[in-house]
């Protein structure tokens, strides 16, 4: 089986916004609620500065914590290592949201349940499969797929490109970041 996962490489995201819009069409997400956050941080020195676009989603952690603090397991590890919410079991207590260290825990207003990017994998124009937001993307900061097999276009990356998770090893995440 697959174990999924995305490397986001900042210095191609241009702060477009295009990942996020069809992230709300792929999960049919109200205004209010976003899957997906930017950070903007300011780089190099005056007069050569620039912009860092840092997009920050659901982290798939392979230990995750908002999983271990859930009291009815509606937050749970599932097939390909997704981090996923049934939301049928879901209180609303916010544990999680308080667990997450990445901040990316979203209420669903309309249900009061709490929410998350789902890797929500759809079949590329080739055939393979990505998420909505990688599909989107109009640079090509966005790569998905099989971290377990060598010769996926994600794995080639990371190693090509040396990404690291966001925080280290903090949860063991498994979207890797170029910055």
């Amino acid at each position: 089986m697959a174990r999924y996962g995305m490397l986001i490489n900042t210095k191609k995201c241009i702060g477009c916004y295009t990942c996020l819009v069809a992230c709300h069409r792929q999960n049919n997400l109200l205004p209010t609620e976003n899957f997906i956050r930017f950070e903007e941080r300011e780089t190099g020195t005056y007069p050569n500065v620039g912009v860092e676009n840092i997009p920050l989603q659901c982290m798939h952690c392979e230990d995750a914590p908002c999983a271990a603090v859930c009291p009815t397991g509606a937050t749970y590890i599932g097939p390909g290592g997704v981090v996923a919410v049934e939301e049928g079991r879901c209180i609303g207590c916010k544990y999680c949201m308080a667990a997450c260290p990445y901040q990316v825990r979203v209420v669903n207003e309309s249900t009061g349940t709490v929410d998350k990017c789902r890797f929500c994998t759809v079949t590329a124009t080739d055939g393979t499969k990505t998420c909505s937001c990688v599909e989107a993307c109009l640079t090509g900061a966005r790569t998905f797929g099989d971290l377990d097999d060598p010769e996926s276009d994600v794995s080639k990356a990371i190693v090509e490109l040396n990404a690291k998770p966001i925080a280290g090893d903090l949860t063991k995440a498994k979207i890797f970041y170029v910055r």
